[in-house]
C-alpha cells in the first residue's frame, strides 16, 4: 500500500508575510508537518508543492522529501485547494498511490501520531476519506442570521438559539490538519468531503492553525 503525503505551502500571505518558512517555536512553520509526515508509519512519500524557490529549496534539504513547482495560477489567494492535489498527483508519474494524505503547514502541533492514528480509524470504519476536527467553541444552531429586513432569526430555527447545549446535536469544526482520501475517490469526485467521510477528533491545543502574528507566540 502506497500513502502520499501533500503538503501545500504558498509563498505569499497577506496575515503574516511569508508564513510557511517563518519560525515557530525553534524551525520553520512547514518543517513541522514534513517531520510529521516522514515520521508517520504509514506514509511513504512525502512532496512539498509550492510556487515559492525559497520554500522547495528549504524542502528539498530534508531527506526524502521531493518537491513540485506549483503554477501561479494555482498559489493565488483565492485558490482552492482541489486543484493543488491533482496538479501534484498528475506531476509525480509511474506511481500509483492508493491513498492521499493533506498536511497544511499551518497546524504544527499535528504530529505522526495523530496522522496514523487518523488512518487507523479511516481503514476500521472502511470510509473512503476522513476529516480532523476539534469542538466548536460556539454551537452553531445557537447563532442568529440577519433577514431580509435587518432583523435577527435563528440560523436553523428560532428556538435553537435558547436551547440547553446538551438538548442540541453534537457539532464539530474542521480543524484543518488531517484530510486522507482514497486516491481513487479523490481522481474521479474532485473533493474532500464525500457521502463517506469519518471524522479524527483533536483537541484544541493540537489544532493549532498559524493565521495570526499572536498565535506564532504559543509557548506550548
Amino acid at each position: 500500500m502506497k500513502v502520499l503525503a501533500i503538503i501545500p505551502a504558498r509563498g505569499g500571505s497577506k496575515g503574516i508575510p511569508r508564513k510557511n518558512v517563518i519560525p515557530f517555536l525553534g524551525k520553520p512553520l512547514i518543517q513541522w508537518s514534513i517531520d510529521a509526515a516522514l515520521d508517520s508509519k504509514i506514509i511513504t512519500d512525502v512532496v512539498v508543492t509550492s510556487d515559492d524557490d525559497e520554500i522547495l529549496e528549504l524542502s528539498r534539504k530534508t531527506l526524502n522529501v521531493k518537491t513540485i513547482k506549483r503554477p501561479k495560477e494555482l498559489a493565488e489567494d483565492d485558490s482552492r485547494t482541489e486543484p493543488v492535489l491533482i496538479h501534484a498527483l498528475e506531476s509525480i508519474k509511474n506511481i500509483k498511490y492508493d491513498y492521499l494524505v493533506l498536511l497544511q503547514p499551518t497546524s504544527p502541533l499535528r504530529n505522526a501520531n495523530h496522522i496514523d492514528k487518523a488512518f487507523y480509524r479511516l481503514k476500521e470504519l472502511n470510509a473512503n476519506s476522513l476529516i480532523s476536527v476539534c469542538n466548536m467553541e460556539h454551537h452553531p444552531y445557537k447563532s442568529f442570521r440577519i433577514n431580509e429586513k435587518g432583523f435577527l432569526e435563528g440560523i436553523i430555527n428560532n428556538d435553537f438559539p435558547f436551547s440547553p447545549r446538551q438538548e442540541l446535536p453534537k457539532t464539530v469544526r474542521a480543524n484543518g490538519a488531517i484530510y486522507i482520501i482514497k486516491v481513487e475517490t479523490f481522481i474521479e469526485k474532485k473533493i474532500l468531503l464525500t457521502s463517506e467521510t469519518t471524522f479524527f477528533e483533536m483537541s484544541k491545543e493540537n489544532s493549532l492553525d498559524i493565521d495570526t502574528i499572536e498565535d506564532l507566540n504559543y509557548k506550548g
